[in-house]
C-alpha cells in the first residue's frame, strides 16, 4: 500500500513538475518584458530581472511616441466587428451543416474544411487585388469585410457543437410551428452559448494579434492597429527597448481582461466543443 502511495505521489509530482515548467516557459518572456518596461536603456542588457529604479515614465512616453490610444480603439472596434460576424455566421453555418438535409452537405463541408491546409499567405494576394478593385486599401473596411463572413473552423466548432444537441429540443419546436430560422435561433442558439464563447474569445485574440493583413492593407496611423503600432516604434537603426517593452504590456493588457472576464464560460465551451483533449 505505502509503496503504491508512494509511486502515486511521485508520479503526482512529476506532473506538477512538468506543469509548472511548461507555465514558466510561457510566463517568463511576460516577466522579462515587464521588468524591461520599467528600466533604464542601459539596464536591459543586464541581467538583472528587477530594475534598480522602476521607470513608470516609459509608459507615459510611449504615447507620446506613438497614437496608440488611438490604435487600440480601432484595434478594439475591428476586433468586435469580426468577432460578432464570425460568431453569427459560423454557428448560421454550423446549424445548416449539423441540422439542414441538402444534396452535398457533406461534400460541400469537407471542400470547406479543406481551406484550413491551405496557408494564410497563399491568399494575401488575391485578397489585397480584391480590396483594391473595391478601393478599399487602406480603409477600415479591408480590416473588417475579409473576416466578417465566418471561417472554416469556426463553422466546424459549431457544427459538432450542433451535433450534441438533442434532436428532440428540434422536434418539439417543430410540432409547436416553429419554422427553421425560429428552431435555429430560439431553440438551439441559447444552448451553443458555450461554443459561442470560445470561438468569440479566439477570433477576439487573433484580430487582435494580427499583424501580417493591417501590415499589407494599412499605411495610416489614424486607423492602424496595435501590432502596426509595435512595429513603427522600431527605428532603422536604434530601439528604444524599454518603451517597446512599456507598449508590449499595453497591448498585451486588454487580452488579459477579456480572457478574465470570460475565463470560466471559455474554459467550460472548450472541455463541451471536444477542443479539451477528451
Amino acid at each position: 500500500m505505502n509503496t503504491a502511495r508512494g509511486r502515486a505521489l511521485l508520479r503526482g509530482a512529476g506532473i506538477y513538475a512538468v506543469l509548472i515548467g511548461i507555465a514558466w516557459c510561457a510566463l517568463a518572456p511576460i516577466l522579462w518584458a515587464l521588468s524591461g518596461s520599467l528600466k533604464r536603456e542601459g539596464e536591459v542588457a543586464e541581467g538583472s530581472l528587477l530594475p534598480a529604479i522602476p521607470q513608470w515614465s516609459n509608459y507615459g512616453k510611449v504615447f507620446e511616441l506613438l497614437p496608440l490610444g488611438r490604435m487600440l480603439l480601432n484595434t478594439a472596434v475591428y476586433a468586435v466587428c469580426v468577432t460578432a460576424g464570425q460568431v453569427f455566421f459560423c454557428s448560421l453555418a454550423g446549424y445548416a451543416f449539423a441540422r439542414l438535409r441538402f444534396r452535398g452537405r457533406d461534400v460541400l463541408f469537407v471542400a470547406y474544411l479543406g481551406t484550413l491546409m491551405v496557408p494564410l499567405t497563399v491568399t494575401v494576394i488575391p485578397q489585397f487585388l480584391l480590396m483594391r478593385a473595391f478601393g478599399w486599401v487602406d480603409t477600415p473596411w479591408a480590416m473588417i469585410v475579409p473576416g466578417l463572413f465566418g471561417s472554416a473552423f469556426g463553422t466546424y466548432l459549431m457544427r459538432q457543437f450542433f451535433y450534441t444537441l438533442p434532436m428532440e429540443l428540434e422536434e418539439a419546436a417543430i410540432l409547436d410551428g416553429c419554422s427553421t430560422w425560429q428552431v435555429y435561433w430560439r431553440v438551439l442558439l441559447p444552448h451553443t452559448r458555450p461554443a459561442l464563447m470560445v470561438l468569440g474569445v479566439l477570433t477576439w485574440i487573433t484580430v487582435w494579434n494580427d499583424f501580417l493583413w493591417p501590415l499589407v492593407m494599412i499605411q495610416r496611423n489614424e486607423i492602424a492597429t496595435v501590432t502596426l503600432g509595435l512595429v513603427r516604434l522600431q527605428g532603422q537603426y536604434y530601439t528604444q527597448w524599454p518603451i517597446l517593452m512599456a507598449a508590449s504590456m499595453v497591448v498585451l493588457f486588454p487580452l488579459l481582461v477579456v480572457y478574465a472576464i470570460a475565463q470560466r464560460a471559455f474554459i467550460r465551451g472548450m472541455a463541451m466543443s471536444g477542443l479539451g483533449g477528451r
